[in-house]
């Protein structure tokens, strides 16, 4: 059985389609293309978390639609959507 660690807290990161490069499978969104929940531009993902949620036009995402590093987050034809969509990315830390 795995062990909880008894302190949780969520990091958000919010950005566009926009600020993303590549096509097709290679579109990605560097981390400092995100700003912080505090307003100020996010320097990296986590190294460490629990588990990442990832909303497209406030929309929930399905675990298999991204994948994610302290530098960046790939989103498989991400440039296919309008250079506005807003994206997020909730890290749940412990």
């Amino acid at each position: 059985m795995p062990i909880i660690k008894p302190f949780m807290t969520s990091l958000r990161f919010t950005s566009t389609m926009g600020a993303g490069t590549g096509t097709g499978a290679t579109f990605a969104i560097a981390a400092t293309e995100f700003s912080t929940d505090a307003g100020t531009a996010a320097t990296a993902f986590p190294s460490t978390f629990a588990f990442y949620n990832l909303y497209i036009n406030g929309v929930l995402q399905p675990g298999n639609t991204s994948t994610i590093s302290t530098t960046t987050i790939t989103i498989p034809d991400g440039d296919a959507e309008n250079a506005g969509t807003p994206v997020l990315v909730e890290f749940v830390v412990n």
